[in-house]
C-alpha cells in the first residue's frame, strides 16, 4: 500500500479593513503629502519648497498652483510665504490669508478668515458651510476673475490686520495705590522721580496739586536735585545727603527740612512741629520760601 504525503496547508491572509475614517482621511489628503517633507519652512526656504512642489506636480495641477501663486504674489507683493501641515503652501500677512492644497482632482484656495471676506463675483465654492473659512476649488481647466481675485486677497489682508489691531493687548490699568492711615500714600520706595511722581498722583484730593507744586519749586529752585521715595515719603537731595521731604497727614500735608534750624530766616513754623532739634516742620506750602538757605 503506497503511503501518501500529506500536503501542507497554507493559510490565506485575511483582507485587513481600514476604519472608515482612515480611509476618508487617505482620500481627502493632498496630493503634495506623500512626497514633501512635514517640515515647516518660511521666508527663502519656503519659497524655494513652493518652486519644488510646483515642479513636482507638473500638469495642470502645477501650473494652477503658479497661476494663484503669481495673483497672490500682485495683490500683495509683501506677502509671506510659508510651508505648513506636511507641505501645504501658506501665505500669510498679519496673520494667514490662504493656503493652497493640491488634491487628485482639484486645487484649493482656503482663505482662513473667508466668512468674513465680501464675495461680490462668487468665487468661493467649497467649504461653505463653516463660520470661518472659506474656499476656492479649481479643477482641471477652470479659470478664475483675476482682478476679483486678487481683490479678495485685500480683503483678507485688510481684515487681519484690523483684527490683529483689535486684539493687541492694552496696557493692564496699574492697580489703586492704597492710601494709609491719613491719606498717605503706600509706594513702594525707590531712587529718581517715577517714584516721587507716582506718590504725588496718589495723593488724594486737593493734596495732589499741593504735591505737585512742591515737586515743581524744589525742581526749579534745585534743578539737578536727587529724588526718592523712602518711608512712604517723597525726598529730595544733593550729594550731601537729603534735606527736604513731605508726607500726607488726614488735614494738611507736613514739609520737613532735615537741617531746618540752620535756615535763615528759620521757616515760620510753631516750635511744636519741630521733631529734633536739627530739622524743622511746618504744616503748610504757603509761608515757604524759595530764600531759604542753610546758616
Amino acid at each position: 500500500m503506497a503511503e501518501t504525503q500529506a500536503k501542507p496547508r497554507t493559510r490565506q491572509a485575511k483582507p485587513v479593513k481600514r476604519p472608515a475614517s482612515a480611509s476618508k482621511a487617505n482620500a481627502q489628503m493632498p496630493a503634495t503629502a506623500k512626497k514633501t517633507s512635514t517640515e515647516q519652512a518660511s521666508g527663502d526656504a519656503a519659497s524655494q519648497r513652493i518652486d519644488q512642489r510646483i515642479r513636482e506636480l507638473g500638469g495642470w495641477r502645477g501650473e494652477t498652483l503658479a497661476r494663484m501663486r503669481a495673483l497672490i504674489q500682485e495683490a500683495v507683493p509683501e506677502v509671506l510665504e510659508e510651508v505648513k501641515w506636511r507641505g501645504t503652501p501658506v501665505w500669510s500677512l498679519h496673520g494667514i490669508l490662504c493656503t493652497g492644497e493640491s488634491y487628485t482632482k482639484a486645487v484649493k484656495l482656503t482663505f482662513a478668515q473667508g466668512a468674513k471676506l465680501p464675495d461680490p463675483s462668487g468665487l468661493f465654492n467649497s467649504s461653505l458651510e463653516g463660520n470661518t473659512r472659506r474656499a476656492i476649488d479649481l479643477p482641471e481647466g477652470a479659470t478664475v476673475n483675476a482682478r476679483a481675485f486678487k481683490a479678495l486677497v485685500k480683503a483678507a489682508v485688510a481684515l487681519n490686520a484690523a483684527s490683529k489691531k483689535k486684539a493687541r493687548p492694552t496696557a493692564s490699568k496699574a492697580p489703586p495705590v492704597k492710601l494709609l492711615s491719613g491719606g498717605n500714600p503706600r509706594i513702594a520706595k525707590g531712587d529718581g522721580d517715577a517714584p516721587v511722581q507716582a506718590y504725588i498722583a496718589a495723593m488724594p484730593g486737593w493734596k495732589r496739586d499741593v504735591g505737585q507744586r512742591l515737586d515743581a519749586l524744589i525742581v526749579r529752585s534745585v534743578p539737578h536735585v536727587r529724588k526718592a521715595v523712602k518711608w512712604n515719603s517723597p525726598l529730595y537731595g544733593t550729594d550731601g545727603g537729603w534735606f527736604l521731604g513731605f508726607h500726607v497727614f488726614a488735614r494738611y500735608i507736613k514739609v520737613s527740612f532735615f537741617r531746618g534750624a540752620s535756615l535763615r530766616p528759620v521757616p515760620p513754623v510753631p516750635a511744636r512741629t519741630r521733631t529734633r532739634a536739627t530739622s524743622t516742620s511746618t504744616k503748610t506750602t504757603r509761608s515757604m520760601r524759595c530764600g531759604w538757605r542753610p546758616g
